[in-house]
């Protein structure tokens, strides 16, 4: 090795002359410029040394390649972890077991501790950013050239043993109604009918209960409603909720005029009834279609189907079938062999075996596709329904079925959901109310007030209806979306909590079961005696105006067994107290099938011959009523205490 200039020695390293003349500096050997000429000796040395560097900046690249890196999220499964670090879960955990973390093989454990353990293996962690894939997917919305058309999803209503199942029988040439406990329709379902050549789905619902809980979950399946009215029968009160619950929805609405084989029909009758409830058919000027059929005899079926298919037509039903699928779960089952069941209506694109879903909060992959028929498929395009095998739990009905990229995606979207419910629950959803109506109308959050009215008679019903639709003024509209005869039931909450409604009962009470539902869906449920009392309450609620008012309280109810009329004591009620307890000191309410008869006080209250001040829940008590006598067996007594409260 010769003498050698600073610049040349400085290339030779593939570094700058002034970086070459600092490292020599710092050696003790002086040089004045780059084209300073370095002895042989120091040229050996400072060649030695870098040598010795590279070495060095070798080793620690090969250590870099060496620690391998894994990407994970906020929260891994150890069994996830430990095939991404390559090792069995049982040495995964005897290295959180040294670390002091007690953890199974499904456990989830955070990113720290992951970071700690996948060091320890040699690895290096990652944080994924999955926040995106985890709130939630984004539909993408069609083209309009990549639309075609697409068959109709039709829903069968109305009043209870007009023949909505028969109908259904006669229509799909099977004999469902035999199946079924007393006829009565027992599940959720679907099925396909073929007519000239074209496809029509029909959802083999139990009514209108299904399809507006269906709605309230903010799932909008059925394209066309058909009604079904019993043309010896007439429009009935059930029949009145399903042309309601079918407005609500804004869905198109095709009358089946049933039974029409009976002696002593009169459909004009029955088209007038439909006119009173604003369904003006066709050959009255309307443009509601309605078609007489006899399901029992097969007579008309043809045309009925022939007119849905001509509404589907002007509705133009478009769906996109290649791409990812979207759909709505219409019913879902744990099955004993099979695991968790759900019957799936594909609404867009085509879902195929193999796909991984999305459902509600459910996660999984589509292991099996079995059709009406019973038939395997392997795909399934929009506008049919299928049961699909393979989901991680069972769905709600009304969920939504989406296709996402893969496992690992669908996953974390449905444990992030459920997380989002669970937060939902304990939050729980605030509806609208007559006590906080004023400050969501000032936030803008109102433009509809949607009313369901129940009473005891027809008059009072359209009486307390037209009144409050009056009540309707530039910033709110009043809607009555329904108005019935009878008790509050379950349905009327369901219909008020997919519309988010407020009850208003004349005369009326709900049953047991709808004031438990009304308090899970936060449904206001107001009662009264009196018209105007109504009227008052909802314009004061339009103004923010309300009055402090007493609260009822309710302690208990009673079931009348028996009735003793006593000369000189009138009438004593035998009851048994189902519910809560009745007090001496109580109002009382007497309930007859659902409407109030009497509103007073008690005079006596006895347990066999004593005077009690309270009898509880399981006891049977004598009851008398100050100043009423007209009790009978089978009524209810409703004891209840008022309590003053201010307005919020």
């Amino acid at each position: 090795m010769t003498k050698m200039r600073v610049y040349k020695l400085a290339q030779e390293f593939g570094i700058t002359s002034k970086e070459l003349i600092e490292k020599l500096q710092q050696l003790g050997i002086n040089v004045i410029n780059h084209m300073s000429t370095l002895e042989e000796d120091d040229v050996k040395v400072v060649m030695e040394l870098f040598k010795e560097s590279n070495n060095n900046e070798k080793i620690n690249e090969k250590e870099e390649e060496a620690m391998q890196k894994i990407k994970i999220a906020d929260k891994v499964v150890v069994q996830d972890l430990a095939k991404l670090l390559q090792k069995t879960p049982s040495e995964l955990i005897t290295k959180l077991i040294q670390l002091g973390i007690m953890a199974t093989i499904n456990q989830e454990i955070d990113f720290d501790i992951a970071e700690i353990v996948a060091l320890e293996f040699g690895y290096e962690v990652e944080k994924e950013d999955t926040k995106e894939e985890q709130e939630d997917i984004l539909i993408p919305e069609d083209k309009p050239e990549d639309l075609l058309p697409r068959p109709p999803i039709v829903t069968v209503m109305g009043h209870v043993d007009h023949g909505k199942t028969s109908l259904l029988d006669a229509i799909r040439k099977t004999n469902v109604t035999a199946k079924e406990a007393g006829g009565i329709t027992q599940h959720i379902g679907a099925s396909e009918v073929h007519i000239n050549g074209k496809k029509i789905v029909f959802l083999d619902t139990p009514g209108h209960e299904a399809f507006t809980s269906m709605r309230a979950r903010g799932a909008q399946v059925t394209d066309i409603s058909i009604i079904v009215v019993a043309a010896d029968d007439g429009i009935m009160p059930q029949t009145i909720e399903a042309i309601n619950h079918s407005r609500s929805a804004n869905v198109p609405i095709i009358v089946a005029i049933n039974k029409i084989d009976k002696p002593n029909i009169n459909i004009d009758r029955v088209k007038q009834e439909l006119a009173d409830q604003g369904l003006l058919v066709e050959e009255w000027g309307g443009d509601v279609i309605a078609v007489p059929v006899s399901a029992l005899k097969g007579e008309n079926i043809d045309t009925l189907l022939e007119m849905v298919l001509l509404v589907a037509e002007i509705e133009e039903l478009k769906a996109n079938p290649n791409r990812k699928a979207v759909g709505t779960v219409i019913e879902a089952q744990l099955d004993k062999g099979r695991g968790p069941v759900a019957t799936v209506l594909v609404q867009n694109g085509t879902l195929k075996i193999g796909d991984s879903v999305v459902v509600g909060a459910c996660y999984g992959k589509v292991r099996a596709m079995i059709n009406y028929m019973g038939k395997r498929l392997k795909e399934a395009g929009p506008s049919t329904p299928v049961e699909i095998l393979g989901l991680s739990e069972v769905p709600q009905s009304g969920d939504q079925l989406i296709v996402v990229e893969n496992d690992k995606i669908a996953r974390s979207i449905a444990e992030n959901r459920k997380e989002k419910l669970r937060e939902e629950q304990m939050k729980a959803s605030t509806k609208v109310s007559l006590d906080d109506l004023f400050k969501q109308m000032e936030k803008g959050e109102i433009k509809d007030l949607n009313i369901v009215v129940k009473g005891d008679v027809q008059g009072s019903v359209q009486a307390v209806k037209q009144s409050l639709e009056k009540l309707s003024n530039n910033e709110v509209a009043v809607k009555v979306i329904h108005a019935g005869v009878g008790a509050i039931t379950e349905s009327d909450v369901m219909l008020a909590s997919a519309s988010n409604a407020i009850i208003i009962g004349f005369n009326v009470r709900p049953v047991t079961s709808a004031q438990s539902l009304a308090q899970k869906e936060n449904v206001d449920i107001r009662t009264y005696r009196i018209i105007y009392k109504a009227i008052e309450d909802v314009q004061a609620a339009m103004k923010g105006m309300l009055d402090p008012e007493y609260e009822e309280q309710e302690l208990g109810k009673a079931e009348v067994r028996a009735v003793f009329r006593i000369s000189g004591a009138g009438t004593v009620a035998g009851c048994y107290v189902t519910n809560g307890k009745i007090t001496r000191s109580a109002k009382v309410r007497l309930v007859r099938d659902g409407v109030v008869i009497h509103e007073g006080e008690l005079s006596s209250l006895k347990r066999f011959k004593d005077d009690v001040k309270e009898v509880t829940q399981g006891y049977e008590c004598g009851i008398s009523i100050e100043n009423f006598n007209d009790i009978k067996e089978g009524d209810i007594i409703e004891a209840y205490i008022l309590k003053e409260i201010d307005r919020k």
